[in-house]
């Protein structure tokens, strides 16, 4: 089956064009100006004598790295689906009375119930601030039983590779070479709302990635702690290094008739100053009321929380973060490890939906989580193996939650929406994901294709979760 002759329409000349990813300067500056002039026209005042501002929004991508299995997640907890689920699960089922039951607003018929450590998150979720959107994975176009096994739809390379798959999650490109992520090129797209650029809008917090990596905007690295720094220049107070740092500064706005020199010392000029800057607003930061878990992701997620309340200093209306949480490849000893993470993102995400309440931005920030893939329902010992579709959690008051969307699979072994062992086909692609959150970021209809350059593969660019 030709991509060409069945998945690209109405779009296909701007779909190609896109596709290339790298190629988009030009529609990506005709778009900005779109969105310009929609901010313009939306949010002017009397006689269009003053523009307004558009509002803050945020976007957090918190990458579970390994592959979570969302099968312990989301469990069913009618009798009939519990018996099921339990005889499929083996050694990794959990006891049926220790489930955090949960009553989505839309439902199949089958009743659910949360994993036990997911208490904080089963209150965001019964509170309304948390929704779940099930089966969703890395797909080039939508994928029966049937074609899979027929092998007559294209399907997405190395689908059961940790590495490739999560590139293809943060890039949304799984049939390209790996260029720039999503994430990068919504940043290059929005960046406009943007007043200062000495500070990227999108910071990690864990390291590069895949999904931040774009054409103009480049990500910028934050310790938990806070701005980063050379080595040797943690202590402030040592004279010798505040020396050695002057120094390298000097040499680094030096000229050199080395190009390649030269640029690098202004490179590496303008990082040091920029971390400067950073370090300097972060100190001056009101101190969060929230108290924050002392975990990993915790302490991600608050210095996160504490970006965005110095957003207006930093002149910055528009913000992407990504954290990341390792662990998650658990082929064995996987129920207390398992558990353990789950609290610790529980526990997290709760912590920074109530810093985002106490700075009065919960409604513009979104936090999203995405993975490698999910894992099998079938044990192997007492752990699982890589699989691909999986349920994935979104929060914020922007977000409908208290609801699944998309749809749970069947989960029977060999039934309807597994491809073996209880490997669930994904009928949400990440695309779609994407595109819904890109849609609210500020994307229009008309330029998804700028950051998404598949999705006009698939049924849907609003899945419905955001307000």
């Amino acid at each position: 089956m030709s991509l060409d002759s069945n998945f690209y329409p109405r779009r296909r000349f701007l779909g190609q064009c896109c596709a290339a990813v790298g190629a988009t300067g030009l529609l990506s500056s005709l778009a900005q100006m779109r969105l310009m002039g929609a901010v313009a026209g939306s949010t002017s005042g009397p006689n269009g004598t003053s523009a307004a501002e558009p509002d803050f929004k945020g976007l957090v991508c918190l990458y579970l790295n390994g592959g979570n299995d969302t099968n312990n997640l989301i469990i069913p907890n009618d009798s009939s689906g519990y018996a099921s689920y339990a005889r499929s699960r083996g050694s990794l089922a959990l006891t049926r009375e220790d489930l955090l039951g949960i009553n989505p607003a839309t439902t199949d018929g089958r009743a659910w119930g949360m994993h036990p450590a997911m208490g904080s998150l089963q209150e965001l979720f019964v509170g309304g601030q948390v929704a779940m959107l099930a089966n969703v994975g890395t797909l080039l176009a939508p994928t029966t039983k049937a074609q899979y096994q027929a092998r007559s739809v294209p399907l997405p390379p190395q689908l059961f590779s940790h590495s490739d798959q999560t590139v293809q999650w943060q890039s949304s490109v799984p049939d390209r070479a790996f260029e720039t992520g999503w994430g990068g090129r919504l940043a290059d797209l929005t960046n406009v709302f943007n007043e200062n650029n000495d500070i990227s809008m999108t910071i990690t917090l864990n390291g590069q990635n895949s999904f931040q990596v774009g054409r103009e905007v480049v990500q910028f690295a934050v310790r938990p702690e806070g701005a980063l720094n050379l080595w040797w220049h943690d202590n402030p107070g040592d004279e010798s290094a505040v020396v050695r740092l002057d120094a390298m500064a000097d040499m680094m706005h030096g000229n050199d008739a080395n190009l390649f020199r030269a640029a690098f010392g202004q490179s590496t000029g303008r990082a040091l100053e920029n971390s400067a800057l950073l370090a300097e607003v972060l100190k001056n930061a009101a101190p969060s009321t929230v108290t924050f878990p002392d975990t990993d992701l915790g302490q991600q997620l608050q210095m996160i929380a504490q970006l965005i309340s110095v957003r207006e200093q930093l002149g910055l209306r528009r913000q992407i973060f990504f954290a990341r949480l390792g662990g998650w490849d658990l082929h064995d000893s996987q129920i207390d490890a398992h558990a353990e993470l789950l609290a610790e993102l529980s526990d997290a995400m709760k912590a920074f939906y109530e810093a985002t309440s106490s700075l009065g931005v919960q409604d513009k920030v979104t936090t999203f989580t995405a993975s490698d893939f999910g894992r099998t329902l079938v044990a192997n010992g007492d752990g699982s193996d890589h699989g691909w579709g999986s349920h994935h959690l979104i929060m914020g008051g922007a977000v409908k939650g208290g609801d699944f969307y998309g749809r749970m699979p069947n989960l029977t072994v060999d039934g309807p929406d597994d491809t073996e062992q209880g490997r669930w086909i994904p009928t949400v692609s990440v695309d779609e994901y994407n595109a819904t959150l890109a849609r609210w970021f500020g994307v229009a209809d008309s330029d998804l294709p700028l950051v998404l350059p598949n999705i006009g593969r698939f049924a849907s660019r609003d899945l419905g979760f955001m307000k």
